[in-house]
């Protein structure tokens, strides 16, 4: 994964999809602000224990130019925009989609920020980990629907310099700053990972493990 942000697009490449047309001053609804498909603990256990352990996969031939993204959704909206309405609070957008004002709380570091230039969109599990996870055999049609996957929680807006800190790191190696967003981040990793049938490393699982007995449900 390393920058999912698009390589750290600033304000005039930023914005948020607002139905099927953005018009110029519009204010989003209110955001959901937290990615879809996250299970429950027994849910996330029995599909940890249901993934493949193996060892880490090569590098070679990977670039995230076999990730295609940010893929448009509607009108001149794309993938990064709709998480940042997703994710934002007060998110008003131009007549290009992109946000001029807004609110994004980062769960990762607990980070408030009202410029959508200081948010990226994270790939909860890597593009560089999902290609020694098992991607390297997909086809690029496939990685691109990975990349820009809206149905689970696979995308989430945090503060742009926490997720370049993690980049293509699991979480044997790495994990959010706020510890109690543990069991979230380990759900959502477990989830994203059983959903698209990636390997997992022995110190990976372990790790998430750890972070999943810390759940509560």
């Amino acid at each position: 994964m390393f920058r999912s942000s698009g390589r750290r697009r600033r304000a005039g490449a930023l914005g948020v999809l607002v139905a099927t047309t953005a018009l110029s001053g519009l204010v989003a609804p209110p955001a959901n602000a937290t990615p879809p498909g996250i299970p429950s603990k027994a849910t996330a256990q029995s599909e940890l224990n249901a993934l493949t352990v193996a060892g880490e996969g090569s590098m070679d031939g990977y670039s995230r130019d076999r990730f295609p993204h940010w893929s448009t959704v509607s009108g001149a909206c794309n993938t990064r925009e709709t998480v940042l309405k997703r994710d934002g609070t007060n998110v008003v957008v131009d007549g290009s989609c992109a946000a001029t004002s807004g609110r994004w709380y980062s769960p990762y570091d607990g980070a408030t920020w009202s410029a959508a230039s200081d948010v990226d969109i994270d790939h909860v599990v890597p593009l560089a980990e999902a290609w020694r996870s098992g991607a390297s055999s997909w086809t690029d049609s496939k990685r691109e629907s990975f990349a820009n996957d809206l149905s689970r929680p696979q995308l989430i807006a945090v503060t742009d310099n926490v997720n370049q800190a993690k980049g293509d790191q699991d979480p044997a190696s790495w994990q959010p700053p706020v510890s109690s967003y543990d069991c979230t981040y380990s759900k959502m990793w477990i989830r994203v990972k059983h959903h698209w049938g990636l390997r997992l490393q022995s110190a990976e699982k372990s790790a998430l493990q750890s972070m999943l007995n810390t759940c509560s449900s």
